[in-house]
């Protein structure tokens, strides 16, 4: 039996995967509020229509086309390994992992935010609400892929519909004639757009991450390319409309940023609109903790199957066929990072993700080379020289940003300081990996 396809017969299908990797890489527009207040209406609604392009694009075909010719659990650490080597597909899971923790930590505090507009007082609880959802969660990815991908299309519906009635609102309130704004960076400082672009990368990262539970998903190379496609369509669209209805409604961003979007129904005049945002915030932080776990859980067990981390790891429950122990492990790590600040977190989050990501584009050239005649269901339409070009893009925009992040303040600096020495620490972690393999079975560790 494949060790990468649980024994269990149920498998996530079309619609509950694009439920699932929409809450894996964005999870509504919950967490733009940030962006205008570093760039501005004209500058931040370019950056929303420009960088996913940029950004997304390129990460959703490299995937594709991996996955296609390797549709298995653990995703990009087993395309990394075989391109790579085990040595650069460790850097891959250690990489994924820290950053994954890091942004698993963001969505415990959203929810704390927006419940807050119900009570006010909840942040001075904010640690037990925060282990609450944490070993909820956890609990709820225990039980199994499919109950995921249910809770997943229930809350999916939750987010998107006070959204829709935001923009129909707006559209009214508007006489559908509301102006577009100029789209320039004029004015803009570079740090401010770099800070802009963490945001919007942050809103828009994770595609890969999605692929970690192939094995578990009916017809998977068909299922992600069908899937991908609807989630990028609908994460994009959401982003676009939600940014015109903020321009448009005239909100502060000052306040925007403080207060969420619960403040756009003040804004608007409807409470109950505000009411109904502030349900959707806590549910998409509901929704990313639990699809984001879900991908995370299943990187222990495949790096455990091949020596690098303990054995335990890669137990599966006897009932549920899932990684368990690797769950609770997670959510332990998780409990003890929820108290950096939002800006911080999503600083080293994008900072670690943009080095994994790197690791996967140069995987998909090295395989380009290595089996140039290996069947490829899905594969890009370009030569080499044509896929540098396009990540070419991708590397730019991460650049700019972790750049833009050094040069904004004392504040930002610090997070992406830490984000580089944890990267720099992947190194210190395979020597120690190595030295414990060599005494008990050195065969095993291929450089």
């Amino acid at each position: 039996m494949n060790k990468n396809r649980p024994a269990s017969r149920k498998r996530l299908h079309v619609l509950q995967l694009a439920a699932v990797i929409f809450f894996t890489v964005s999870g509504g527009p919950y967490g733009i509020e940030p962006l205008f207040t570093y760039a501005g209406a004209n500058a931040g609604l370019l950056l929303l229509m420009i960088a996913p392009i940029l950004w997304d694009v390129p990460t959703i075909l490299t995937v594709l086309e991996l996955n296609s010719m390797m549709p298995v659990n653990g995703g990009y650490y087993q395309w990394v390994k075989r391109a790579l080597g085990t040595r650069w597909a460790f850097y891959e899971g250690f990489w994924t992992w820290m950053y994954t923790f890091v942004d698993l930590a963001i969505y415990p505090v959203l929810f704390v935010e927006y419940a807050s507009f119900f009570f006010p007082d909840l942040h001075m609880y904010k640690v037990p609400v925060c282990l609450f959802i944490i070993w909820s969660s956890a609990i709820l990815n225990i039980l199994g892929i499919v109950p995921v991908g249910k809770i997943s299309l229930l809350l999916g519906a939750l987010v998107l519909s006070p959204f829709i009635i935001l923009w129909v609102s707006g559209l009214f309130q508007n006489h559908g004639t509301a102006p577009l704004p100029h789209l320039t960076l004029n004015g803009i400082s570079f740090s401010s757009i770099g800070m802009g672009l963490y945001t919007v990368m942050w809103n828009f990262f994770g595609w890969d991450n999605a692929t970690t539970y192939a094995g578990e998903v009916e017809k998977p190379i068909r299922s992600y390319v069908i899937s991908c496609a609807l989630a990028f369509v609908t994460i994009f669209a959401v982003y676009i409309l939600t940014a015109l209805a903020v321009l448009h409604s005239g909100i502060d961003f000052n306040v925007l940023n403080s207060s969420g979007f619960p403040a756009m129904g003040a804004v608007m005049g409807h409470h109950w609109l505000g009411v109904l945002l502030a349900i959707g915030g806590m549910a998409s932080a509901i929704g990313l903790f639990s699809a984001v776990l879900l991908s995370v859980s299943r990187v222990p067990k495949v790096m455990a199957d091949d020596g690098l981390m303990p054995q335990k790891l890669n137990t599966l429950h006897s009932k549920f066929q899932t990684p368990y122990i690797s769950i609770i492990v997670s959510a332990l790590i998780i409990s003890l990072m929820i108290l950096w600040s939002f800006t911080d977190l999503i600083i080293m989050d994008v900072t670690l993700y943009g080095a994994g990501l790197f690791l996967e584009f140069t995987s998909l050239i090295a395989l380009r080379i290595k089996a140039p005649n290996e069947h490829r269901p899905f594969k890009i339409p370009l030569n080499i020289l044509g896929l540098c070009i396009m990540f070419l893009f991708s590397v730019s925009i991460y650049v700019i940003g972790l750049s833009g992040a050094f040069l904004e303040s004392d504040k930002t600096f610090i997070p992406a300081t830490i984000a580089v020495i944890a990267l720099l620490s992947a190194e210190l972690a395979w020597q120690l990996v190595v030295r414990i393999k060599l005494k008990t079975s050195p065969a095993r560790l291929k450089k």
